[in-house]
């Protein structure tokens, strides 16, 4: 597991923009998912013809683009765009094979790559460095979270409420992480799951149900609950009414 990273947006406290291409939808869906999660703002494509549309008029700050794809290749799309004139930096998805592939996408100009299957924290780890060397003029956001009394400092990892300190593991970390980045949101097991034990995560649901506990055990005890299970549809974390 990587170790937390805060926020990233535009200079102007806009979401980063990041478009995603792939014909499998359900692969897109997967990465648009992991991508929103950061707080940025995804727009997704099946196709090169959509993807260059999309480009034009969504103005990505980075593209996750797949090479091999039905109408037009991700190659294609990449050398149209440089004719363009747009440098976006593009991270390419390839067979885990594909050496050639791979060579090619990078000499004729495109920036970075990852292989399939690929775990998701690699990907946004991948487009935050790709951002930051294209020069994308971005800004980290403040990295303590708060809600009501309790405090979560993403860079030190110190975590306290009503100013006492609280001990967690790294895996206790990352889940409350998850929960206070997304406060008055259910979160599901199953998006739970993906973020915090990765989306190739064996296990079952229970183990978010167990971290759950032990999270309850040293955030809320002898206090007003912060950390609330919605029945049949996940957990949310939000300040007391």
């Amino acid at each position: 597991m990587t170790s937390p990273q805060p926020a990233l947006t535009r200079a102007d406290g806009s979401p980063v923009r990041v478009l995603v291409v792939d014909d499998e939808q359900m692969l897109t869906d997967l990465l648009s998912m992991a991508l929103k999660m950061e707080g940025w703002e995804v727009r997704a494509a099946s196709s090169g013809f959509d993807a260059l549309q999309a480009a034009r008029e969504f103005g990505p700050d980075a593209i996750v683009l797949d090479i091999m794809m039905p109408d037009l290749d991700g190659m294609a799309v990449m050398q149209r765009l440089r004719q363009a004139g747009d440098d976006v930096p593009i991270l390419f998805l390839t067979a885990k094979d594909a050496v050639a592939d791979r060579v090619a996408g990078l000499t004729a100009g495109g920036d970075d790559y990852v292989t399939k299957p690929f775990s998701l924290e690699e990907v946004v780890a991948r487009l935050r460095a790709l951002m930051r060397r294209a020069g994308v003029q971005t800004a980290e956001s403040e990295p303590i979270l708060r809600v009501a009394d309790l405090t979560l400092n993403e860079d030190s990892h110190e975590v306290d409420r009503g100013g006492e300190p609280i001990e967690l593991t790294a895996t206790e970390f990352e889940l409350l992480r998850f929960l206070m980045r997304n406060p008055r949101r259910v979160l599901s097991k199953a998006q739970i799951l993906d973020r915090v034990w990765q989306y190739d995560f064996g296990g079952k649901s229970s183990v978010v149900e167990l971290y759950i506990s032990y999270l309850r055990k040293k955030i809320d005890a002898g206090r007003e609950p912060l950390i609330h299970t919605i029945r049949g549809a996940g957990y949310m974390i939000k300040a007391p009414q």
